[in-house]
């Protein structure tokens, strides 16, 4: 396979529209999957493939019951995160000495451990609607050792959450406004222009409370 192809592919993977096209439903239950839980999946798209999910299934491009499709994505969501945090349980601290490469960023192993840090649990189902945070947020509830059933419960609700609103939302709008499917760009840019905004939102909360703590640490010293 020479370079071409390989950006070919990566261009494929990044192109919601075609994914549900080609791919189908089974494709997109993998890449839900693998980017709920496989830390070098994280780039893979997220809440705007569930949306279009949703959208292609009204307009009958995605061949399957609105039912089927959110059934199957809250499934291989709870199932990959699974995977994330058996992963982060058995081999996740070997990810602190890991180094930087095109698939594994340290700074958001960190992150996600400062966003679960402040959120505890909860921090499950919040980052399910947060790209990057999504993927290991679940790597890092296995590394800290949170309880099995604790992990299963807010695994589940996130899920439920994540898996059943965003492709409902887009079967919804695509039922209303038939019209819709002719702006995929503008609706995968919109998902992209609020995610953004969130990541860097969180990002400087995390920044502003870690400035914080040093400071604090810093007084009590004194």
């Amino acid at each position: 396979m020479d370079f071409s192809s390989i950006v070919d592919f990566f261009k494929f993977l990044l192109d919601s529209e075609e994914i549900i096209q080609y791919g189908g439903l089974a494709l997109i239950v993998l890449i839900v999957y693998a980017e709920n839980g496989l830390f070098f999946a994280f780039f893979l798209p997220g809440d705007y493939l569930l949306f279009l999910a949703g959208l292609f299934a009204s307009s009958g491009q995605l061949n399957f019951p609105i039912t089927t499709v959110s059934s199957s994505i809250v499934g291989a969501a709870i199932l990959g995160s699974y995977t994330g945090y058996l992963f982060g349980k058995l081999l996740g601290k070997n990810l602190d000495t890991r180094k930087d490469s095109l698939f594994f960023k340290k700074r958001y192993m960190d992150q996600s451990r400062t966003f679960f840090a402040k959120y505890g649990g909860k921090a499950l189902i919040l980052a399910r609607f947060m790209p990057i945070v999504r993927t290991f947020s679940t790597i890092i509830a296995g590394t800290v050792g949170m309880p099995f059933r604790t992990f299963t419960l807010f695994n589940v609700a996130g899920a439920l959450a994540w898996g059943i609103s965003l492709p409902v939302a887009g079967y919804y709008l695509g039922e209303r406004f038939p019209q819709i499917i002719n702006y995929v760009e503008y609706i995968i840019l919109f998902f992209i222009g609020i995610t953004t905004v969130a990541l860097i939102r969180t990002f400087i909360t995390m920044r502003r409370n870690r400035a914080g703590g040093q400071t604090k640490s810093s007084v009590e010293k004194l």
